[in-house]
């Protein structure tokens, strides 16, 4: 396995969820919980909420997705900026991701003492729509069982994750997912706005069959 950043992330994630795992009183403290960060200003709740899960399958889920999409958007940011300011850029993207797919959430559950939520979503969702940006053709396959290329498939966990963000009533905090995702593709295109025109020629390559 090659030494990236992305493996170093989340050998750090697996390891500070398995301290949560045992230690009952760091997961309550590093909770995503708004109406503690306002009335206590424990605002380091919005990063460390980002490295703690709430079970095993949550915490293997998110990292088995964030290492295939994570490489790809590191190695770009290596490319575009040199191995320094990208490992650092790359660092920056993915901890801001979790902080930036928190504050909707943050700003509609401030008055509810009772809210909770945590993991790395936001900050996975971020890497997989970056990647989506860059290689929009490139299939992303659920469960092994339906591929897609990277762009329907989004549009349709877009599409998806707006729905559910109304419902609201699954404990899936998947307005975090939105946002996250929303933050990747705009990150991708401040960076490199060039991007933008290579997915749309892409897309207009694509052939059904």
């Amino acid at each position: 396995m090659e030494l990236s950043t992305t493996v170093v992330l989340i050998v750090i994630t697996v390891l500070t969820s398995y301290w949560g795992f045992k230690n009952p009183q760091l997961l309550n403290r590093w909770m995503f919980t708004p109406y503690l960060i306002q009335e206590r200003n424990q605002w380091d709740r919005f990063v460390l909420s980002g490295f703690i899960h709430k079970d095993g399958t949550h915490l293997l889920f998110n990292m088995f997705t964030f290492f295939f999409f994570g490489g790809a958007v590191e190695r770009f940011l290596l490319y575009q900026l040199g191995f320094i300011p990208g490992t650092l850029a790359f660092v920056a993207f993915y901890v801001a991701a979790i902080v930036v797919a928190d504050i909707p959430t943050y700003m509609k559950e401030r008055g509810n003492s009772y809210y909770r939520a945590l993991g790395a979503s936001g900050g996975v969702a971020a890497t997989v729509f970056a990647s989506i940006i860059l290689m929009p053709l490139s299939d992303i396959c659920l469960f092994g069982l339906i591929c897609l290329p990277g762009f329907a498939l989004g549009g349709l966990f877009l599409i998806y994750s707006i729905v559910q963000a109304r419902k609201g009533n699954d404990g899936v905090n998947h307005d975090a997912h939105l946002y996250g995702a929303l933050f990747g593709i705009i990150f991708i295109l401040i960076l490199s706005p060039s991007s933008a025109l290579n997915f749309l020629d892409q897309i207009k390559s694509f052939r059904l069959f």
